[in-house]
């Protein structure tokens, strides 16, 4: 089968802009992405890179934007692009939209461990405790050996005045990552 010149078209705009991205040229490679989307608006790929390269630098608002049109165009895609969208939107403060976004990407791929632990840090942030609790378990199920889960954790049941709890995380941090247990000792005032 031949390659079309709109093929090629778009397998030569991608190729710059890895090109551009292994050199560090950011803000061209965001040029070409641009140039690609305004000839291939639904590309999953371009959607995708430009939205990461406007989080990276700080955009986050357009960084939504393009993640937003990403899952509203592909949505079984990949677990990740919801993953990314939740990420942005929590950034922003939108804790209900973050957590939708998670809880898609949770139904797309039910072991993301990071899904997990974002949509943990929005419950978190609005004060939901016990599913912060939930999330969390979840996420250290998937994760053992990642301090994030456990550090957050552990913070929870401090906040709770679950001392005991906590320590029990403390005590398992200094197993594999004691700089983490000793930050939970002198954050909480709790010692394992």
């Amino acid at each position: 089968m031949p390659v079309t010149p709109r093929a090629w078209d778009y397998a030569w705009l991608k190729l710059c802009a890895m090109a551009l991205l292994v050199l560090g040229r950011r803000s061209a490679a965001e040029a070409v992405f641009d140039r690609l989307l305004s000839r291939f608006p639904d590309d999953a790929y371009a959607l995708a890179s430009r939205a990461h390269l406007r989080a990276e630098g700080g955009q986050t608002m357009p960084a939504v934007e393009d993640a937003q049109r990403l899952v509203d165009l592909h949505p079984g895609r990949r677990a990740a692009d919801w993953f990314n969208l939740g990420f942005l939107r929590d950034r922003l403060g939108e804790h209900e939209a973050a957590e939708a976004a998670f809880r898609q990407a949770l139904v797309l791929e039910p072991k993301l461990d990071r899904a997990w632990y974002g949509l943990a840090l929005t419950f978190i942030q609005q004060g939901r405790l016990d599913d912060a609790v939930a999330a969390l378990k979840k996420n250290t199920e998937l994760q053992p050996l990642s301090p994030f889960g456990w550090y957050q954790l552990a913070r929870v049941h401090a906040n709770r005045h679950e001392a005991e709890k906590a320590r029990r995380i403390i005590a398992h941090l200094k197993n594999f990552e004691p700089k983490v247990a000793a930050q939970l000792e002198r954050e909480t005032g709790l010692a394992a």
